[in-house]
Formats: C-alpha cells, structure tokens, sequence
C-alpha cells in the first residue's frame, strides 16, 4: 500500500517504532530488519536513513538526554542558586517517574559507542553542567575548587539515581516497610542530599 501523505516520514517512523519495540520487548530485540517487518517496508529500506541499530539507538539516545536536559532547564530558569539546585532535584525525580523508557535509555541501556557517535551524549554532558554551576553559584560554595564540586554533583546524581531506580523496581513491593516509609522515601532522599550539602530549604516534587 502506497504511503498515505499525511504519514510521518519513514525516518520518523523507524524511531518510533524502534521505541516500541524496546519497550515490548526489550533493546535487544532491535534490528532493522525488526523495524522493516513491523513497518511493512523492504528490508533495505530502514538502511537509507541509519547504517546500524546503533545509529537507532544513538539518535533515540540523544533525544532522551535533549528532553531530560530541556527539562531540567525549563524548570530552573530564573531560579536563585538555592532554588535551582533544589528544583533541579525533584525535576529529575519526577521526569524518571513519568518518563520510564527514556530514563531507562539513557541510564540502564548498553550504549554505542560514544567515540562512534559524538552527538549522543552531548546533552548529557549539559546536564551534569548545569548541575555543577548550580553548586557554583551557591554563596556558600565562592571558592570552592571545581573538582570539589565535581564531587558533590557526583554524589547528588548518584543519590537521585538510586532514588529513582529504587523507586521503579519490583523488589521495593517486596519489602515488608513501616506506615509511610514507601511513601516518603523520595521526599527523604531529597531532603538528605540538602542536609548532607548543608543546605536549606528542601526541595519539593512537582505533582
């Protein structure tokens, strides 16, 4: 059947359908002639727009680590450094929770690799950024080396990551928790990662 006009171009549609793919059944079952079966086109023709399954999984990379990035910057814009850092963390927390697919591509997915594919983790590195000068621009961190900073980002991201990856897996359902401790515990780590930092004014998740 001839492609309707108002049909996504085919490019369009094999990142689309590459995406549900992995969702279905995981990013091992990716390939491009999985894509040209599902799409009903010639097994050549997925080849016309990416040379591999790692120019697939590249670009849906980049584009989960653009989105998570715009996030992060939409939230903070015009935020003092206090509030930057603190909405910065429930920003992630909340795009992990209602983005699964995406934060599971950019943080629980094998990688191409990034030496093959400069661009995929270009957004990613604008993440960490904006991370790393919300902690510089804290009065209480004027003078602080950058490597000490470096460390602290490093530390909040690998809280928010446990946080998040926690939060997401089966294994917390079977865990016989006190009344509200399921409950609180992402608002917990929030606040632990400011008082850890010696910081005020806890953050808050969006609802």
């Amino acid at each position: 059947m001839p492609k309707a006009d108002t049909d996504p171009p085919l490019r369009d549609r094999i990142l689309a359908q590459s995406l549900a793919i992995i969702e279905q059944s995981g990013i091992e079952a990716l390939s491009l002639r999985a894509v040209a079966r599902d799409l009903g086109v010639s097994h050549q023709a997925p080849y016309k727009h990416f040379a591999s399954r790692d120019h697939i999984v590249a670009e849906l990379v980049a584009h989960a680590y653009a989105t998570f990035s715009g996030a992060l910057s939409a939230a903070t814009k015009g935020l003092e450094p206090h509030a930057r850092l603190a909405t910065m963390g429930a920003t992630y927390l909340d795009y992990a929770a209602k983005n699964p697919l995406p934060y599971r591509l950019m943080f629980e997915t094998e990688l191409p690799l990034p030496q093959a594919h400069p661009d995929m983790l270009s957004q990613a590195r604008n993440a960490f950024e904006m991370l790393v000068q919300a902690l510089s621009d804290l009065p209480e961190r004027q003078g602080t080396s950058r490597a000490q900073i470096e460390a602290e980002a490093m530390f909040i991201w690998s809280s928010l990551h446990g946080a998040a990856s926690l939060e997401r897996s089966p294994a917390m359902d079977t865990l016989s928790l006190s009344e509200g401790v399921r409950e609180r515990h992402i608002d917990q780590t929030l606040e632990a990662i400011s008082r850890a930092l010696g910081l005020p004014n806890p953050p808050t998740r969006t609802a």
